[in-house]
């Protein structure tokens, strides 16, 4: 099928060939038949995308502070790695989609196969969107007109922070598409609405709705003109729509406003507010969420969680589903905003040239032709050597993008396929590394018998899953830690792994940085007694991030911490016998990342690791101690180590936490066979150990690892 996306970095726009996406539990596969082009957002997405380094700097300044933080803690070539690689990601565009269900996830309920629906999807001919963000189109309504439906409820929801009543006086500043929509269903609502625009076709379209329209570029005041048509009353509220980066909007809209008045946010525009606009009036000034409540709440639009009614009128679907009946019964109406309907093949015409388009609504027609099947698609030919290291890939996230994939491609691995549930990323990883084919099915990776060896990157509740999967397909594994988030789950690892005679191997690269190899080096063999302290200054991730739900993430102990048991397992070369965890807080949630946890190794060697995210950015990220014969280590966030008591000081380089080596060993050992490159026996230990940090918290008791 395909997808229009932005090339952030060479400022495309760009028609891309990518696999169906798979329906996922909880959403609805939607065959697009007409998608709507949001000129404001789209056009600021593009104009970004054309900008060179020092205007893309400029337009996100926050993000430049953010960069020269971790420049101090990281280094200056990984933080340029990794900002060149995130503006190297194309963008999706589009969010207001209109098409036919071909596909029901499970615990779907309300919608069959065939059903009419508007989504707030992508441009693409398929696309699969939770049931929260999708709401049927009523008989009599075109997809052309639904396509509307996601703007409109944009609009709406403006009007209900702004809570006119019948009668009042509003103000739309800016008359684009949601200006107009907005004062439509102001006037629907029974209120006198004032339009204002610099545009002159625009103020003409809203006047033949009754609506009181100032065209601003006859050079008439907008303040005063307010004041005579409210005689000098002042607007009850006012809804800005309009896109600026002036100031002068927010002032005037305050000056225009009666004496205890509203104003609500929808467009983008200069914020430097003056008191005094406010502070004699008593303003109240608030800014519009996208389509309602539920917006960016993932147990809402994700997980299918509905507010209820009573207590939530209005939700984002709700809203979808109002703006879709004004539709169908004519209260507003849509048509007239509709400049132009274009085919998705000649999708040029519109982003060409954005910014001196003279248009209010673009519509890009598809020809529905896409079918659910095409789950897969061939991107170039290929022809691999004789040799054992064939990979496919499940996941294309960012961990695929910044580590793996380069890491691979040093090691000049083999990989036939890459796999994603969405296909955008995985096809954009594909075309980059120069991977034939991606698909959207991870079971065309496990049904190639080409493909000898997995690699699992996805998020950390598939792991386990997929792990017994890939093993029982006859393949080896890689797969990114965790490796599991249930005790039950590693009994089912280990189980397949018996069966299977393939080799598994964890994502616990730390093991494998240079400077590790050489502490241990230092250190000698056999290892001597060591006391271990690692300081994981993980930094804060919000409550809602996926790693902090327990279902999908496992939390921050399990997904993160467990790097540090698995590196103090390596160092002191012996396995965890017991463990206890005390987290910060008088009752500790499940998921914290404020915590510390005790080890006691087999060979009586004993660690300690704090991982913490209530502290600085600016201070580095990791640093491990080891103690022991009146010696000691301390390595310093990977990029350099200091010895006390040894021949050696120790060495300083740029930061290395051993994903290259790791992969380098990896790909070795399926080309010239051998065991796998961490002993079996201790990803299960360490696996364990993190589960049984868990548990010591919530008996207050120390833990014995099975």
């Amino acid at each position: 099928m395909k997808q229009i996306v932005q090339d952030l970095k060479s400022g495309e726009t760009l028609l891309v060939e990518v696999p169906v996406p798979q329906v996922q539990p909880g959403q609805v596969l939607i065959r697009t038949h007409r998608s709507l082009v949001s000129l404001g957002t789209e056009r600021m997405l593009v104009e970004f995308g054309k900008a060179n380094w020092i205007e893309k700097a400029r337009q996100q300044p926050e993000k430049v502070g953010q960069v020269l933080d971790k420049i101090k803690t990281d280094g200056l070539v990984p933080t340029l790695e990794a900002v060149f690689r995130k503006l190297g990601e194309p963008l999706p565009l589009g969010y207001c989609n209109a098409g036919e269900v071909i596909g029901v996830g499970p615990g779907v309920e309300g919608f069959n196969i065939g059903d009419r629906v508007v989504s707030n999807g992508h441009h693409a001919e398929v696309v699969s969107v939770p049931q929260n963000l999708v709401a049927r189109i009523p008989e009599g309504v075109d997809y052309e007109a639904a396509s509307f439906t996601v703007i409109g409820a944009i609009a709406l929801q403006g009007i209900r922070l702004a809570n006119p009543t019948f009668g009042e006086t509003v103000v739309v500043a800016g008359l684009g598409l949601i200006g107009l929509l907005t004062a439509q269903m102001l006037k629907a609502n029974g209120c006198e609405v004032i339009g204002l625009d610099f545009d002159p076709a625009k103020t003409e379209l809203a006047k033949s709705w009754g609506i009181n329209a100032l065209c601003v570029a006859e050079g008439v005041d907008p303040v005063p003109f307010v004041q005579r048509a409210t005689e000098g009353v002042g607007a009850d509220a006012v809804i800005i729509t309009a896109s600026t980066k002036s100031d002068e909007l927010i002032s005037q809209s305050a000056k225009m406003s009666r004496k205890r008045g509203r104003i609500v946010l929808v467009g983008v525009i200069g914020l430097h507010l003056k008191r005094s606009d406010f502070f004699e009036k008593e303003l109240t000034f608030q800014v519009s969420c996208s389509y309602g409540p539920g917006r960016y709440d993932e147990q809402y639009e994700h997980k299918g969680q509905d507010y209820p009614i009573g207590y939530v009128r209005w939700t984002e679907k709700r809203n979808f589903e109002a703006v879709l009946r004004a539709i169908a019964n004519g209260n507003l109406q849509v048509k007239p905003l509709l400049s132009e309907v274009v085919n998705l093949e000649d999708y040029r015409q519109i982003y060409g040239d954005m910014t001196s388009r003279r248009v209010i609504a673009s519509v890009l027609r598809y020809a529905a032709t896409a079918e659910a099947s095409q789950t897969s698609v061939r991107l170039r030919e290929y022809r691999f050597q004789n040799r054992g290291d064939v990979l496919g890939i499940i996941g294309a996230g960012n961990f695929t993008n910044a580590v793996i994939l380069p890491a691979l491609t040093a090691s000049e691995a083999q990989i036939k396929c890459i796999a994603s549930a969405k296909g955008l990323s995985g096809t954009l990883l594909a075309k980059k590394h120069k991977i034939p084919v991606s698909t959207t099915d991870y079971r065309d990776v496990l049904n190639d018998p080409e493909i000898g060896a997995v690699v699992i990157a996805t998020r950390h509740h598939l792991h386990a899953t997929l792990v017994v999967e890939a093993l029982c397909a006859g393949k080896h594994v890689f797969v990114e830690k965790p490796l599991a988030l249930q005790r039950s789950e590693l009994a089912d690892i280990q189980t397949a792994y018996e069966k299977a005679g393939k080799t598994l191997t964890v994502g616990f690269n730390r093991r494998f940085s240079p400077f590790v190899q050489d502490i241990k080096k230092q250190l000698g063999s056999p290892t001597p007694p060591l006391n271990m302290i690692a300081t994981m200054n993980a930094g804060h991730i919000p409550a809602q991030h996926w790693t902090q739900d327990m279902a999908q993430g496992g939390g921050r102990i399990v997904g993160e911490a467990c790097h540090y048991i698995d590196l103090m397992v390596a160092l002191c070369g012996s396995q965890v016998e017991q463990v206890i965890m005390n987290a910060l807080g008088p009752n500790p949630s499940e998921n914290t990342d404020n915590a510390t946890i005790l080890l006691r190794f087999q060979n009586g060697a004993q660690g300690v690791i704090h991982y913490y995210s209530n502290g600085s950015k600016t201070y580095p990220k990791e640093r491990i101690e080891i103690h022991g014969q009146q010696r000691t280590i301390v390595l310093d966030n990977f990029r350099k180590v200091e010895y006390f008591g040894f021949a050696s000081s120790g060495f300083k380089r740029r930061q290395d936490k051993g994903h290259a080596e790791q992969f380098r060993l990896f790909c070795e050992r399926l080309r010239t066979g051998g065991e796998a490159i961490i002993p079996f026996g201790e990803l299960m230990n360490t696996s364990y150990a993190a589960l049984a940090a868990l548990e010591s918290l919530k008996t207050g008791q120390w833990v014995r690892v099975s």
